[in-house]
């Protein structure tokens, strides 16, 4: 019963880590394919300008993947060492999202008080040598949320030392639009027309968030699980 027991969480577990495996497999294609194709997209920090979409997928599947091919061979050969190696790391990942969802909740304000001075400070990089990926990030978010500027499309009068504007931040896209005058532009700010979506699309976040956190504690079951009855065969054995 025992031995029949082990074999079902062995084989779930196998099929649990695959998946996993899977899905980091297609996060680091995705990261490597935007990196190829679109440069450093969506970077928008000028503080930390390797903190883009393809880096932080790249990095965020090759990790995945690390992780689902030691449970993989841990259940497979049902090896102690990497059971509770590959336990140690899913709880390190888990225990760190936990933390970082904690502080960002309690340090809201001050997060949002940086995160618009380094996105103004990064507007001074719009359209310059080496950061294409700022430059398409920002004519993308203007574009698709009508907005323009982080907290008003004055925001740009700085960079360009003029009264002018991207041509994302017009109303109607045309050569050198940015040049006329501000009727023909969007008003609203980006920072805070992005955050309200995000706000208004915050059960979708939730649901994702709990949905990875669920995913996660069922492979650290999965394991514990295995670990144990692994052990407890060893001294049955023993």
């Amino acid at each position: 019963m025992a031995h029949n027991c082990l074999q079902c969480i062995k084989y779930l577990m196998f099929v649990f880590n695959l998946l996993f495996w899977l899905g980091g497999c297609g996060i680091l294609g995705v990261g490597i394919w935007l990196a190829v194709t679109q440069g450093n997209f969506a970077t928008l920090s000028s503080s930390f300008p390797s903190l883009s979409a393809a880096n932080l997928l790249i990095v965020t599947g090759t990790f995945v993947m690390i992780i689902g091919f030691v449970g993989c061979i841990g259940a497979i050969k049902e090896n102690k060492c990497l059971l509770l190696s590959f336990f140690i790391m899913l709880l390190i990942v888990f225990l760190l999202e936990l933390t970082v969802v904690i502080l960002f909740f309690v340090y809201t304000d001050k997060i949002d008080k940086y995160a618009q001075r380094d996105l103004k400070k990064g507007l001074h990089l719009y359209g310059t040598d080496g950061n294409i990926g700022l430059t398409n990030a920002w004519s993308i978010i203007q574009t698709d949320f009508r907005c323009c500027g982080v907290s008003n499309y004055t925001d740009w009068f700085e960079v360009y030392n003029t009264t002018r504007v991207p041509d994302s931040c017009c109303l109607e896209f045309s050569e050198n639009c940015g040049l006329h005058s501000p009727g023909t532009w969007w008003k609203a700010p980006c920072y805070e027309t992005v955050k309200i979506w995000l706000q208004e699309n915050l059960l979708a976040v939730g649901i994702f968030g709990l949905c990875t956190a669920m995913v996660q504690i069922l492979g650290l079951t999965f394991a514990m699980t295995m670990y144990c009855q692994v052990v407890k065969a060893d001294t049955y054995c023993a």
